[in-house]
């Protein structure tokens, strides 16, 4: 079943990325007492993900913080040392946490993967961006197969 505006998120392990390498911590200590920007791209490096979607929220990330959100974080069903390396080439740190969702358990529970098998990428996890509070979803803005309009940092940022 996929997630919904005002359903608390699943438990689960969230694998992020940092400098020190890959670190576990539960979806709940994760996202408890403060207010998250999740966004889930189909894959690290591909065309639209690596070109806008990660950018928009790494040039965004001060106006989405004016805005009272306390993290900002990117998933995507890739292993720890790739989500590292994309978010170093992207400039990342200290705006965006790059999280892992290596066998995509975590996208899996929210109900929001998909098979890509046809472009031999395996199972994904679709494009969406979620505002988190306290671990309950607020918005949830979640992608036509193909486009990139309800998830960016911008539509992201009229929500607040």
């Amino acid at each position: 079943m996929t997630i919904k505006v005002g359903d608390r998120l699943p438990a689960g392990t969230l694998t992020v990325a940092t400098k020190d390498g890959p670190q576990k911590v539960s979806a709940e200590d994760y996202f408890k007492g403060k207010k998250v920007v999740l966004f889930s791209v189909p894959g690290a490096f591909t065309p639209t993900c690596d070109a806008k979607h990660l950018p928009g929220f790494v040039e965004k990330a001060g106006d989405l913080r004016a805005k009272g959100v306390d993290t900002i974080a990117c998933m995507s069903v890739n292993d720890a040392f790739v989500m590292k390396a994309w978010g170093k080439s992207q400039n990342t740190d200290g705006k965006v946490d790059m999280i892992a969702d290596g066998n995509g358990d975590y996208t899996k529970a929210l109900g929001l993967d998909f098979d890509a098998s046809g472009f031999g990428m395996g199972l994904r996890g679709q494009r969406f961006s979620l505002l988190v509070d306290d671990g309950v979803v607020k918005q949830l803005n979640l992608e036509a197969k193909g486009e990139f309009k309800v998830s960016s940092a911008e539509y992201v940022l009229g929500q607040l």
